[in-house]
């Protein structure tokens, strides 16, 4: 019978996508008898303590992420804003060092949090992103992500291993000396039979200012919408608001974020979605098997990629922001939308890895997890 641990789960603050998916994570650790810690900062941070409020929680120091408000700067402004990203990673070293020790933690669960890492306990990392695309700097971005991964103990893919699959090359490595477990897809959702109630439910979220961008640029675009909208704009906020709009032909119902369970009935309840094409709202609306339309955001090439390679097999259309208009989405009656893969994630297994004893003085040892 293995015993319960105290487990640290810190996930990026980067849009809301690495905090949601980390929920069935975090609900597991309870299942099983663990004790999660919760850490990261934002709205990430607060989103999960919406989520758990009963749960301890911890702010990290801010990677101070935001995007460039023309696509094309994306990698420029990434570049530019590397120092304060690294400073973060030096801070939130110091964090973690600290809160392991004060709360006696057994291990870590870190969702892109380069620096949420402490030798002396195990550590995991999360992410869909073996791959970082970068342009004509992918090579070296890759490698220096695959360098960060190799010091935790285990790294943990949302995703199958085999094809078909979500992520393509971004989670697919041809040879790897990474310890790396498949999860499958992971999703906070179940899918249920539910009247639909909303021809068209549009869902935001992102760093900003491109999830204002968006916002503004959708809610003129939608005004010859025929039918009812339910807009979720994807800020959190320390109480929920919603207004209803008249639109000539229809409603947009505006809602300024939801939780969870009131996520998956507005999902369930919608014939069509809007959204970006992060990774985690692919993987959403695959365990929901719906019907969609991408708007990557723009200069962000994990999400173009996706993107495109959704479309290309046939599954969802998509259109860069700058072109967006209500008639594109007509285009989504000619795909066929996602679909959900049928994989069991045994967490018992999977959480075997917090039992595995470190060796402080060499890299991390492989623990039964299959590369």
């Amino acid at each position: 019978m293995q015993s319960s641990k105290r487990i640290l789960v810190a996930p990026l603050n980067w849009g809301l996508g690495h905090a949601t998916r980390c929920i069935p994570i975090i609900q597991a650790l309870l299942d099983h008898g663990h004790q999660p810690f919760i850490a990261s900062d934002g709205v990430a941070l607060s989103l999960l303590q919406k989520e758990f409020p009963e749960l301890p929680s911890f702010e990290l120091p801010s990677y101070k992420i935001t995007y460039a408000e023309k696509g094309k700067n994306f990698k420029i402004k990434m570049i530019w804003d590397s120092p304060k990203v690294l400073k973060a990673m030096a801070d939130e070293k110091k964090a973690v060092k600290q809160l392991v020790k004060e709360y006696g933690l057994d291990g870590i669960i870190s969702d892109n949090r380069l620096g949420v890492f402490y030798k002396k306990v195990p550590c995991v990392f999360i992410t869909h992103q073996l791959n970082v695309l970068s342009g004509n700097t992918t090579w070296m971005s890759s490698k220096a992500h695959q360098k960060i991964i190799k010091k935790f103990n285990a790294c943990w893919v949302p995703d199958v291993k085999g094809k078909p699959n979500l992520t393509g090359k971004l989670g697919h490595l041809k040879k790897s000396k990474l310890n790396i477990r498949y999860l499958g897809p992971l999703s906070r959702f179940e899918k249920r039979d539910s009247p639909i109630a909303h021809d068209l439910m549009v869902l935001l979220s992102g760093p900003e200012p491109q999830r204002t961008f968006l916002e503004e640029k959708l809610l003129s675009e939608l005004q010859g919408f025929e039918g009812n909208i339910l807009f979720v704009k994807g800020k959190i906020e320390e109480t929920q608001t919603q207004e209803e709009l008249s639109i000539p032909k229809g409603s947009i119902l505006l809602y300024n974020f939801m939780q969870s369970q009131e996520l998956q009935t507005a999902l369930n309840q919608s014939a069509k979605v809007l959204c970006r094409s992060g990774y985690t709202t692919v993987m959403d609306l695959a365990k929901l098997e719906k019907k969609a339309f991408f708007i990557p955001t723009p200069g962000q090439y994990e999400q173009e990629y996706l993107a495109k390679r959704l479309e290309k097999h046939g599954l969802v259309p998509y259109s860069h922001q700058e072109d967006f208009t209500l008639e594109d989405l007509s285009r989504m009656d000619d795909f066929k939308g996602l679909t959900q893969f049928e994989s069991e994630l045994d967490y018992s297994d999977l959480f075997s890895v917090f039992f595995s004893r470190v060796n402080e003085n060499s890299d991390p040892i492989p623990s039964s997890l299959s590369t």
